[in-house]
């Protein structure tokens, strides 16, 4: 009898040991589980996440009005060649994340970046009426915050912007390294409009215009040569006609670790 008792203490321990080894084991795979999907929504918009979930097909939706905006900063070949690797990386990734801050409070899809050029899109992939509006108050705003980082009197930073209203083709494809991407011709336009645009200057075209020239303070450039495209009339933001805070980041800084 007694060690039929120490057999069956034996076997309870056991099983207590084991239980406390798949709860831990569940709570890993838990944490990893979220660790992965907070990493896909770092990339994907929240939507198209969940879609992926569960289809793997191509993604793909049309568009009819956007807003797309091309960021860029004028210079940073230079700049580049004149600081240390890990100086330029850190300088970049400032700004860069305070793009990022301001398009997130505008409710914006950061679409990418290449190089030292940054894309987001006002409209997609939830349809809104003043995604002109809120692409202008990010322009407006990072002219604002370029200039608070700007601390290098040697390398002063400026940014060339671009602005186009019109339709795009957005999705997912591939399996590699996918991003949220567009295609279009306003996406061609819009990224003519930066690389036609002024250093300090955000260059908008008649479409873009059209749509905010009742809130917002716009000077007729005249007709400019777009690559492409031929002669297009474009114009200046300089503002707001009724001035907000445009550059709302007194938000608290996102961490940019994951956990």
């Amino acid at each position: 009898m007694q060690e039929l008792q120490i057999t069956k203490d034996e076997l309870r321990r056991s099983n207590d040991q084991l239980e406390i080894r798949v709860e831990r084991r569940t709570q890993e795979l838990r944490s990893e589980r979220d660790r992965s999907e907070q990493l896909l929504l770092n990339i994907l918009p929240p939507e198209i996440a969940a879609q992926l979930k569960v289809d793997y097909s191509p993604i793909a939706d049309r568009f009819d009005e956007v807003t797309i905006l091309f960021a860029d900063i004028v210079g940073f070949t230079g700049i580049a060649s004149s600081v240390a690797p890990l100086e330029l990386v850190e300088r970049l990734n400032r700004i860069f994340s305070t793009f990022d801050r301001l398009s997130r409070h505008h409710g914006l899809e950061k679409i990418k970046t290449i190089g030292d050029a940054y894309m987001v899109v006002g409209g997609l992939p939830t349809v809104r009426d003043d995604h002109a509006d809120s692409v202008a108050d990010v322009a407006l705003a990072m002219q604002t915050e370029i200039a608070k980082l700007d601390t290098d009197p040697d390398n002063p930073l400026r940014i060339r912007i671009g602005i186009n209203t019109g339709a795009v083709v957005a999705g997912v494809i591939g399996i590699h390294k996918f991003i949220y991407d567009l295609w279009g011709d306003a996406v061609n336009i819009a990224s003519r409009m930066e690389a036609s645009s002024s250093p300090g200057q955000i260059q908008v075209t008649e479409s873009t215009y059209q749509r905010l020239k009742d809130r917002y303070t716009l000077k007729e450039r005249g007709v400019v040569e777009v690559k492409g495209k031929g002669e297009m009339k474009t114009y200046w933001l300089l503002g707001k006609k009724w001035e907000e805070d445009v550059s709302p980041l007194a938000i608290a800084p996102e961490s940019t670790s994951v956990s």
